[in-house]
């Protein structure tokens, strides 16, 4: 046959190649023209619908997936154990569904709530088609809010599974210690690597390395062990810290973070949390301890045996032979009798120091690491203020950091409401007054920044309330939210119909702020102040020059926020391309239009002027 086709290259056709050869170079099309194929004749019908070839476009064309298919087992299974192409077929139908909802998202202001939950409901199978959405070229027409909106959507999804995880973990479901942690990194995931499977599978490839630099590992015993983990972490520089300086760094509060940022930056909660991990995957029963200001290593021999191998049955002996570690600091063992003086020291009877050197629960550490976070939040805005960073420099720092604090704040919030006042869930009044505290602020964050959750907080948050008034009120600002995001929006034209005076801005021109530096763009106007009369006096608009009767501008500023701006302090700048807003500006524009210095407005529907 090859000689046949030698000699009459011209008449070279798929049926004159075996079906081997077939079967290779479809490896090397579109999955669409294998399905083409396949109508060509009952021979190639055959031959595209060979089971490896479907799975082999699965693997490659596909590099997320929902939990339901337990891709990573039927990838290591025998090719029969599931219909490859009837699985190929149906994610090409998640992605229709996905692309056709994010353009209804795109083309109309109203009813993005309940397409945003269409989405979510179609599951993790989602996220290839949103992770090419927000790869859009930038010479599309749409470009901004292309990617704004897909990479929003594909938010709520993480924070969906985030929350999931947190609320089994509530109702005494098994949610092991990294999986705790990890959904902490999901609210601030967007686009990049790090979900539950890419950080479990980081942990997997660290303990096989492991064990792999010992060649004596199942030899040695569980102290050995142990301290053979410490040490390996310590020398990779994937445990600790370089610099106390940059302790409170919000980056340094993320398991995948760490994992994966050059220097590997933790604080002691996450370092711990990588020790216990690598550990427990090598067969250490490896725990966090809840001391006072710090988090220790808890390592219990095994059933049976003392740390260095003794034989024993005595369960007070197996208790007293558990070891303390400090993976933050050094790859050493600590004296539990240095441990019960620190706790001495810092005023703590001996009677209680049983609290501070046992196993945490993990709804105790969600809780400190949400507190954490917190922390390193304020710092933040502590430092900035202290070196008088009240300036533009400031709002571009907080927007363009990694992870972004809005988002970083937000899941802390989620765990702090989620999982009450006392860390061990003990002090139910506490509980309550803390989510009580907390709820204007989640439902701010919401209603400001993520109004695509507001099934989350019915789902998860107004529970906590049971029937109270806090709990109604929950429920009565969703349905609030889903009631305005249904209905079309009023349409605003631009001529004050008593003066006959026209707004002097335009919604999509960019200003710096006169008095405060920073630099926003407009997303909408009133003709004179509409704010309340509270707002007006707390702001004292009425001893600004021109008062309240001059037009007020709606803006989106580079940090996210939303102001609302007198016209005397707007400043209208032309630059060439505002890096600082093209992040956000997506929310209410499609691309930035560099002949006239503005933004494309993708809110015509509501100020058809502009």
């Amino acid at each position: 046959m090859l000689a046949s086709i030698r000699h009459h290259p011209q008449q070279l056709s798929l049926s004159a190649l075996p079906d081997e050869l077939v079967q290779h170079i479809l490896y090397y099309v579109p999955p669409s023209s294998a399905a083409a194929l396949e109508r060509a004749s009952k021979r190639f019908r055959d031959v595209s619908n060979e089971p490896l070839l479907w799975r082999y476009y699965c693997r490659v064309h596909f590099g997320y997936w929902d939990a339901e298919h337990d891709i990573w087992q039927k990838f290591a299974s025998p090719v029969s154990s599931a219909d490859w192409k009837q699985l190929y077929v149906r994610r090409g139908l998640v992605e229709r569904a996905t692309t056709h909802l994010i353009q209804g998202i795109l083309s109309n202001q109203s009813g993005r709530i309940d397409k945003i939950q269409q989405i979510v409901e179609l599951g993790y199978d989602v996220k290839d088609t949103l992770l090419r959405h927000t790869r859009t070229q930038d010479d599309a027409e749409d470009v901004l809010a292309r990617r704004y909106y897909s990479g929003a959507v594909l938010g709520c999804v993480h924070r969906r599974m985030a929350t999931k995880e947190w609320s089994k973990l509530r109702n005494g479901e098994p949610v092991n210690l990294e999986r705790a942690l990890i959904a902490f990194d999901m609210f601030t995931l967007h686009t990049r690597h790090g979900d539950f499977e890419e950080t479990t599978s980081h942990l997997d490839r660290l303990a096989r390395d492991v064990q792999l630099s010992y060649t004596t590992w199942d030899d040695l015993s569980t102290r050995a062990k142990a301290l053979a983990i410490a040490a390996y972490l310590r020398s990779k520089n994937i445990t600790g810290i370089n610099s106390d300086d940059s302790y409170r760094d919000l980056q340094n509060n993320f398991i995948g973070i760490a994992l994966q940022a050059e220097g590997h930056p933790s604080i002691p909660l996450i370092s711990v949390a990588i020790f216990c991990s690598v550990a427990e995957r090598l067969g250490l029963d490896a725990r966090p301890c809840p001391f006072p200001w710090h988090i220790y290593a808890i390592v219990h021999p095994p059933k049976g045996a003392s740390l260095d191998g003794r034989i024993t049955e005595s369960l007070q002996t197996m208790m007293e032979d558990s070891m303390y570690l400090d993976p933050f600091r050094s790859s050493q063992e600590i004296l539990l009798g240095d441990l019960r003086a620190r706790l001495s020291r810092i005023g703590e009877p001996y009677s209680a120091h049983h609290m501070y050197i046992r196993d945490s629960s993990l709804a105790e550490l969600v809780h400190r690491m949400g507190r954490n976070i917190m922390a390193s939040v304020e710092a933040f805005h502590g430092r900035a203020m202290a070196q008088n960073q009240n300036t533009r420099a400031q709002y571009v720092l907080s927007a363009t950091a990694f992870p972004d604090m809005e988002s970083a704040s937000y899941g802390a919030l989620w765990a702090l409401m989620l999982f009450g006042g006392h860390p061990n869930g003990g002090d139910p009044v506490a509980a309550v007054a803390l989510r009580t505290q907390l709820r204007p602020y989640i439902l701010e964050h919401v209603e400001t920044h993520f109004p695509g959750d507001v099934s989350l907080i019915e789902q998860y948050i107004a529970p906590l309330f049971q029937d109270s008034p806090q709990a109604r009120d929950l429920y009565n600002t969703t349905r609030v939210m889903r009631a305005g995001d249904t209905m079309p929006k009023q349409v605003i034209r631009r001529v004050n119909k008593e003066t006959g005076d026209p707004v002097k801005y335009k919604v999509g021109q960019v200003f710096q702020h006169k008095r405060y530096d920073y630099q926003a763009v407009i997303t909408g106007w009133d003709v004179e102040c509409g704010a309340g009369e509270q707002w007006m006096q707390q702001m004292q608009v009425d001893k600004l020059s021109r008062g309240r009767h001059q037009s007020f501008y709606h803006a989106l500023v580079e940090d996210r926020s939303i102001r609302y701006v007198a016209e005397e302090n707007i400043e209208v700048v032309t630059p060439e391309v505002p890096r600082g807003l093209m992040d956000v500006a997506g929310r209410y524009f499609k691309r930035w239009d560099r002949s006239s210095s503005t933004f494309v407005s993708n809110i015509r529907d509501e100020y058809p002027d502009d």
